[in-house]
């Protein structure tokens, strides 16, 4: 179970900081908002029920399991960051410098950096790799240049196309769904009602994770643990809209830089593919009702205890326009003592202390400074981090942003900033042709 816990806020006070009053303020709307977002049609809290999509991941899996050494994916921002965090937080570290077990590495391609293109030729080959194409509309231009250059390779080598290449994207539009449909390319689904960023528990995630021996069965359980109280009209009981509610009361407050600090090496991947989440889902110029309001969160991904030393000055003295968000992990797996080989005044006090140990009491002490000096900070714990939590995390933030969005008053679902770039960007292209 995940806990949130805005203690800490409390102490701050009413400037800074809230109060019991203001925590609950916003309960009698709960009803609303969850039907508004139904309303909206979408997807993201309802695919965790298609079984049938599961079991064909499953079976693909087991099917090529061992004829691959290398999963490449070529996609960029929400057909990628779900992958980088299920990869980061669910397998060994560094267990992609060595083949464990028959279990393919897996690279996401998530640039369209020449050196990546080139570099992965150094470390792949052609003839022992399966490339997933991840673009939902099928016409990311990233994503297709990506597609055409290592089809390209395949190609010089006569390797056949089905046996190399599966595309995620639209189940019935898009280039990807022709080229599949003409050549037999095998096909998974991104459903029309969800939407890139909101994708992390379809094939987009799902099929690399099958396929790097992630137990997918979990992670749908433990979205399914969160989506219940995700639709739930309790307020007590629902923890996405909790922490909604801080993160929105917060911004009014001038607080709209919002720091997700994990400590845990494992999940610095899961702030990355939260940043996108908050960014594109708040940031919007007109409201439903057509008026411009320009509102949006800034994310910010920071790491325990690295960034104390990189960061938490600024957060600790700089402007009050900051929450930070803690992500603790009360079980962190085998644990390490710290060695008394070192005999000085300065290594003392780390006599009989964990490693564990000593990384809890640096997230204490670290928001034990931020609330001395009124600055917000709330603290997130999970017990583990395995399938379950993970699973249950995403659909914790992912619905935390669809309340965010009915708060604002806003479609949380769309992106027409991003949309706007790729037109302008495809113009460019071909007016320098000219």
């Amino acid at each position: 179970m995940i806990t949130l816990d805005p203690s800490n806020l409390l102490k701050i006070g009413k400037e800074h900081g809230l109060t019991e009053q203001e925590l609950t303020s916003l309960n009698s709307h709960i009803g609303g908002w969850i039907e508004n977002f139904k309303k909206r049609g979408q997807g993201f809290y309802q695919v965790i029920d298609h079984m049938d999509e599961l079991v064909r991941i499953k079976d693909f899996a087991n099917k090529v399991h061992g004829r691959y050494r290398d999963i490449v994916v070529l996609g960029i921002g929400g057909s990628s960051l779900g992958t980088i965090c299920l990869q980061q937080s669910l397998k060994h570290l560094f267990e992609n410098e060595k083949h464990i077990n028959g279990i393919p590495k897996l690279h996401v391609l998530d640039n369209i950096d020449p050196a990546l293109m080139r570099e992965i030729q150094d470390v792949i080959s052609l003839p022992e790799t399966l490339f997933l194409v991840v673009t939902k509309s099928g016409s990311t231009p990233e994503t297709l240049a990506q597609y055409c250059y290592f089809r390209s390779l395949t190609d010089a080598l006569h390797l056949s196309p089905k046996e190399h290449f599966v595309f995620i994207t639209d189940p019935v539009k898009g280039l990807l769904r022709e080229i599949a449909t003409k050549e037999q390319i095998p096909c998974f689904d991104v459903p029309s009602n969800v939407g890139g960023r909101f994708s992390v528990l379809t094939a987009v995630g799902l099929l690399p994770a099958a396929l790097i021996g992630l137990d997918i069965e979990k992670l749908i359980q433990g979205a399914r643990t969160m989506r219940d109280q995700f639709l739930s009209t309790d307020p007590g009981k629902n923890l996405p809209f909790q922490l909604a509610v801080i993160q929105y009361l917060m911004a009014q407050k001038g607080k709209t830089i919002h720091v997700l600090m994990p400590y845990a090496q494992k999940l610095i991947r899961l702030a990355d593919w939260y940043r996108q989440l908050l960014a594109e889902s708040t940031g919007k110029t007109l409201n439903d009702k057509g008026e411009t309001v320009n509102v949006g969160i800034t994310p910010v991904n920071a790491l325990g205890a690295t960034d104390q030393h990189s960061q938490t000055q600024l957060y600790n003295e700089g402007p009050f326009d900051k929450l930070i968000i803690f992500i603790k992990v009360e079980d962190m797996g085998e644990d390490l003592m710290i060695p008394q080989n070192v005999q000085s005044e300065a290594t003392e006090f780390l006599k009989d202390v964990s490693f564990t140990k000593l990384l809890h009491t640096e997230l204490e002490g670290t928001a034990r400074a931020f609330t001395e000096n009124n600055r917000a900070n709330v603290t997130l714990e999970i017990h583990y981090i395995n399938e379950d939590y993970i699973g249950q995390l995403f659909l914790l933030f992912e619905g935390a942003t669809a309340f965010l969005g009915e708060m604002y008053g806003i479609n949380a679902f769309d992106q027409p900033g991003v949309e706007r770039s790729k037109i302008i960007t495809k113009e460019l292209i071909l007016a320098h042709k000219q």
